[in-house]
């Protein structure tokens, strides 16, 4: 089992790392978007803060994952995105649904495995 957590570590780790360079450096062009797809991109570009934001957290997530640092924190701290990624995927681009689910499989596989972590956090007091 520690062999496939370090692979879904470390690939989701460069599925994040790799998103957020190609965001930050313009290496893909972006694709023509309509109906609904095209309102939501227009509304995150509008509000020009976010969108660096998120990559920002994604890359370090990704860092983060990759050199099996902080996988605790940064499975915490990518849980949001990887929500809202599903979010879009389940009501605006079901197209890319598929891989969705398995960021969103791999992100929770990484949460159980790192259960012990979180112990503290979700304890009553």
């Amino acid at each position: 089992m520690k062999i496939a957590t370090i692979i879904v570590r470390v690939l989701l780790g460069a599925l994040f790392l790799f998103a957020s360079v190609m965001y930050f450096l313009n290496l893909v062009p972006q694709p023509e978007l309509t109906g609904d797809m095209k309102t939501f991109n227009e509304g995150l570009d509008a509000s020009f803060y976010l969108m660096p934001i998120v990559k920002a957290i994604e890359l370090a997530c990704g860092i983060s994952f990759i050199t099996g640092r902080f996988v605790p924190l940064a499975t915490v701290i990518i849980f949001p995105i990887v929500v809202n990624i599903v979010g879009v995927h389940v009501f605006l681009a079901p197209e890319g649904l598929p891989v969705a689910i398995s960021v969103l499989a791999a992100t929770l596989f990484l949460a159980y495995r790192n259960r012990a972590h979180y112990k503290g956090l979700l304890s009553i007091r």
